[in-house]
């Protein structure tokens, strides 16, 4: 399994995780024996506990009391429940930041947080670390032989609101990581930061401070990169405080971490640390931010979050409506609970932990609903979990081992380059936004797409695509040009290889170390509008009856397409390069408006029994149905499905000697999918999972 590149590992767990979140000490002990109960006849296994507990267990500093948790864990022990405990980091206790208010983050402006929320303390500050490791190391000690404390999840949600924190000890701390960073040499930093524009120049390192954008112009943006970096290497170091305990104390346990938003976090460095990643699955919450249904909401979530880690596991899956005071979610209809949980597995988990068992009654998320109401009344919500464990239960032993398939790549999973586009954005989006084209088509036609990092093996794709990777790394060429030579087809974004670990900008030509490999040179480049977006001189691209006439045809004009050997001219988006190829080079597109008119716009080289395509510009959906299509015909990329209705996913897990393909209607409406033959009719929000021997 460790040989196995990482996109497509499997889960280094031989149990595959049935539990739901439950919150013992906000319920009354009176009902521990029904919700027992009622989870063991829905087939939980498993009971996630404490990551808001930590003044329930140490009410008042070195006071430890685990009686609660004792209680609870005996008592869902004897139903065959076993417990995972949460280091209860994420809310520290009042009593801790009375006695030592420094440890509370603090703004942009330096004025600390208040008390009452959640993550509200830093945890660059030593004495906040310390207080981490000592409730960590006192709950290992309590349970080290604790036969149903089988497993740890480390804090909860690190950096979800947010990761920035400007208090006096991350002040110090910041410095105290620029030192080891630069060899205690200023001069070093200035060079690396470009200290010399704009008349920055620091003399020792007593004089930097963390940088606030926008007060009153833009923040360095090498300023910028090494605090994003600092913030999450200061993060991971929190979590491995933790981990070192638990693994010195119990070598079986398993150790995971939820991520709910993961700001300033490389995935990559942190999932290394631990046995097991998660990921946080709230479909109906998040599906606000893409518009687009929320079969595609959670496939892109979990597709671009497997790249980083591979297989995963759910510790909170919504089940139900959530609710904050600003806000509440919709909730799911009949048959979606069981979809989110299906779908999950199809795209790489290997276990769900459901959120949450009851309904909350009180603070920030009253309302936000768990599988029994607020009367604890077992209804639709209950029923439909119990059905879903039921299949997950039959097909478990079959889903344990394989890992998710995918034959078209998106190398977006690179920490330094996701940094580095969102500390100069030049106004595009970020990475994986710019990626959505191709991944929001594959999608709709059921072509296995997945993440994965331009150094990962990709002997197993198909086709790979690099979304505009402005720092290039050189020891990632040689494999992808293996990966080209032995039949793959590499497609490169425009603006690659232009810029250094520094954010500074190259001054070789574009694209820099990829020129030889891609066989093409840039010889121009300039932004183009996005759609409907206002650019300085015009008014929405493409709502241009909202402006006045002048600038309207200012907005007209600006819009530049491309033009392949046939079909309609293509409009392109945010960016424009003229190419100059090479002599082993052929184009496929020219530019086809105004001043760029005839120049290259993409080009390919082919390199043994593959190609390097460059495209100088940025994707978009007609775009990627003119020049991806047929490069998925000759590389045999095609669905698995040979026909399936609108809103029916397909997707396939497998390892050798198995094929286990998943088949999901994520509609409201019955549908049907045709394979090898078979005609299967879905119900709404049905689906099946079919095993083949190979």
């Amino acid at each position: 399994m460790t040989d196995t590149p990482i996109p497509w590992r499997p889960l280094p767990l031989n149990r595959f995780l049935i539990g739901v979140c439950h919150y013992p000490e906000q319920e009354p002990r009176t009902v521990w024996s029904e919700d027992a109960d009622l989870m063991a006849q829905a087939g939980i296994e498993t009971i996630r506990v404490g990551e808001f507990a930590w003044n329930v267990i140490e009410p008042s500093e070195g006071r430890f009391d685990f009686s609660l948790f004792d209680d609870a864990i005996a008592l869902f022990a004897q139903r065959g429940i076993d417990t995972i405990f949460c280091t209860p980091t994420a809310t520290p206790p009042r009593w801790l930041t009375e006695r030592h208010p420094g440890i509370l983050r603090a703004d942009a402006a330096g004025v600390p947080l208040r008390h009452g929320s959640r993550q509200h303390c830093d945890v660059t500050h030593p004495i906040y670390r310390d207080y981490s490791r000592r409730i960590t190391r006192a709950l290992a000690d309590h349970y080290r032989d604790h036969p149903h404390v089988v497993g740890w999840q480390t804090d909860n949600e690190l950096n979800t609101h947010f990761s920035e924190t400007h208090s006096q000890a991350a002040q110090a701390a910041f410095r105290t990581w620029l030192r080891d960073r630069y060899g205690d040499d200023i001069e070093a930093l200035n060079e690396a930061w470009g200290c010399v524009f704009w008349n920055r120049t620091y003399d020792s390192f007593d004089q930097v401070e963390t940088p606030v954008d926008n007060r009153p112009a833009a923040a360095d943006p090498s300023h910028m990169l090494d605090y994003r970096r600092f913030l999450a290497e200061t993060t991971r170091d929190f979590q491995k405080d933790q981990v070192e305990i638990l693994r010195e104390t119990n070598a079986r346990w398993f150790i995971f971490h939820n991520i709910g938003r993961h700001n300033d976090i490389d995935l990559r460095a942190f999932g290394s640390d631990v046995d097991v990643m998660g990921t946080d699955l709230y479909p109906l919450l998040r599906d606000e931010f893409t518009k687009v249904g929320l079969g595609y909401t959670q496939a892109m979530q979990l597709d671009a979050f497997r790249g980083w880690c591979g297989n995963f596991i759910i510790p909170e899956l919504q089940q139900g409506g959530g609710a904050h005071p600003g806000l509440a979610t919709s909730a799911p209809e009949p048959g979606e609970l069981r979809r989110f949980t299906l779908s999950s597995v199809a795209r790489g988990a290997d276990g769900v932990i459901w959120f949450r068992w009851t309904t909350a009654r009180f603070g920030a998320e009253a309302y936000w609903m768990g599988i029994l109401d607020h009367d604890r009344k077992p209804r639709r919500r209950y029923h439909e979990l119990a059905e879903t464990i039921a299949e997950l239960k039959a097909i478990r032993s079959d889903v344990l081992g394989t890992s998710v398939d995918q034959d078209i790549v998106i190398l977006a999973a690179d920490w330094e380059n996701e940094l580095a586009q969102s500390t100069f954005s030049l106004g595009l989006p970020s990475l994986i936004e710019l990626a959505l084209p191709l991944h929001h088509s594959a999608y709709v036609r059921n072509l296995r797409c997945g993440f994965a990092a331009p150094g990962d093996d990709l002997s197993r794709a198909r086709v790979a695509f690099i979304p505009h990777l402005a720092v290039w790394d050189d020891r990632w060429t040689p494999s992808l040009t293996r990966f080209v030579e032995q039949g793959g087809v590499l497609v490169i974004g425009a603006r690659s290889g232009t810029r250094d670990r520094r954010n500074h900008v190259l001054t070789s030509t574009p694209p820099g170390a990829l020129a030889e490999l891609a066989g093409v040179t840039v010889s121009e480049y300039g932004r183009l509008p996005a759609p409907g977006a206002r650019s300085i001189l015009s008014g929405p691209v493409f709502q241009i009856e909202k402006v006045s006439e002048g600038l309207a045809a200012e907005s007209t004009r600006r819009v530049h397409t491309l033009q392949f050997a046939d079909g309609d001219p293509i409009t392109a988006t945010h960016g424009y390069e003229i190419l100059e190829p090479g002599p082993e080079t052929e184009v496929l597109a020219h530019w086809d408006s105004r001043f760029l008119k005839g120049e290259a716009a993409i080009t390919r080289r082919r390199l043994g029994e593959g190609a390097v395509v460059y495209v100088g510009t940025y994707l978009t959906h007609p775009l990627v149905d003119r020049l991806f299509s047929p490069i998925f015909q000759a590389q045999g990329v095609g669905p698995v499905a040979t026909r399936a209705a609108p809103g029916v996913e397909v997707t396939t897990r497998s390892a050798p000697g198995r094929v286990l393909t998943f088949i999901e209607n994520t509609s409201a409406d019955v549908a049907q999918v045709e394979i090898d033959g078979q005609v299967i009719t879905l119900p709404p929000f049905g689906g099946r999972m079919l095993a083949t021997e190979t």
